[in-house]
């Protein structure tokens, strides 16, 4: 029988919130009903060459902010490495999307008080977008740069970051044809997914059936609750192990949650959800990550 150790360790250090000024982008409007108050801490900063990288995904009816690390070529800065990723590469997780496009032109700077400057060529743009989805992409690049920027150490994540996007050199821009471009915008609050698993990565092979779970809830000391489903050769998925956890409430891990698991061989999707206590107790907000075990 697999061995299942439900675990309150840390991983990394989550960095200090950032100061988020007013929103630029009249993104508040387009934030989803229940859509937490919060934007995701910022990364600090890390030894592995990957780049953060957002994805937008959908949970339930609503759509969010879903990271990634990702192995991208070392010939450009961490910022346009991971920019560029978000443009023209494809999201690991399938349920995750980019409306944005690979651009003949992308640079990036960072100036002394933490202000990122990203200059893209307008053809990045050509994504036919409703207001609420184009107000997403626009965060999307914007927490792209910032995680890019902190995880590098390049940035003081200590303070608030802002983004100045341009296009072909200037401001003013109408991105997608609804955001106007050319201020200087910060992460908007309530755009990152309510649950969020962070390890492990869509696709990877676990060696030796040791799975270390590690993620995020927007609910501090809220109830999770997990599962893990075996995924058959005709894909057809049977449930394999279940349970529930907390989401850590201490400062410096708040809504962290850790899972050990010892699995035999296969073929596995895991599944997270915060609880709804009250009424039938139904899965809200599911994260699904697909792996195996060798």
């Amino acid at each position: 029988m697999p061995v299942v150790l439900v675990l309150t360790g840390c991983i990394a250090a989550p960095g200090p919130e950032p100061t988020l000024a007013s929103p630029t982008i009249g993104a508040e409007s387009s934030l989803p009903p229940g859509a937490p108050s919060t934007s995701a801490p910022l990364e600090t900063t890390q030894s592995s060459s990957k780049a953060p990288v957002y994805w937008i995904g959908r949970s339930n009816n609503n759509v969010f902010l879903y990271r990634e690390f990702r192995d991208v070529p070392e010939q450009e800065n961490p910022v346009t490495r991971a920019l560029r990723s978000m443009m023209s590469d494809k999201p690991l997780d399938p349920d995750f999307f980019t409306p944005w496009q690979n651009p003949k032109k992308l640079a990036t700077s960072i100036s002394g008080k933490n202000v990122i400057t990203v200059d893209v060529s307008e053809d990045a743009f050509n994504s036919n977008l409703d207001a609420d989805m184009a107000a997403r992409a626009i965060q999307q690049l914007v927490y792209t740069a910032t995680a890019a920027g902190a995880s590098s150490g390049l940035i003081d994540s200590g303070q608030q970051i802002q983004v100045m996007v341009l296009v072909d050199g200037h401001t003013d821009y109408l991105a997608f044809n609804h955001i106007k471009l050319g201020t200087l915008m910060s992460r908007t609050a309530g755009m990152v997914a309510p649950v969020w698993i962070i390890d492990p990565q869509e696709g990877v092979d676990v060696p030796d059936g040791s799975v270390k779970i590690t993620g995020r809830s927007t609910a501090p000391g809220g109830k999770l609750r997990w599962q893990i489903l075996e995924v058959q050769d005709n894909g057809d998925m049977t449930p394999f192990l279940t349970g529930e956890t907390t989401a850590a409430a201490e400062p410096g891990q708040s809504g962290v949650f850790t899972l050990a698991l010892t699995l035999t061989p296969g073929n596995y999707e895991l599944r997270v959800s915060q609880l709804d206590t009250v009424g039938n107790r139904q899965d809200l907000n599911v994260d699904t990550r697909g792996f195996s075990v060798r």
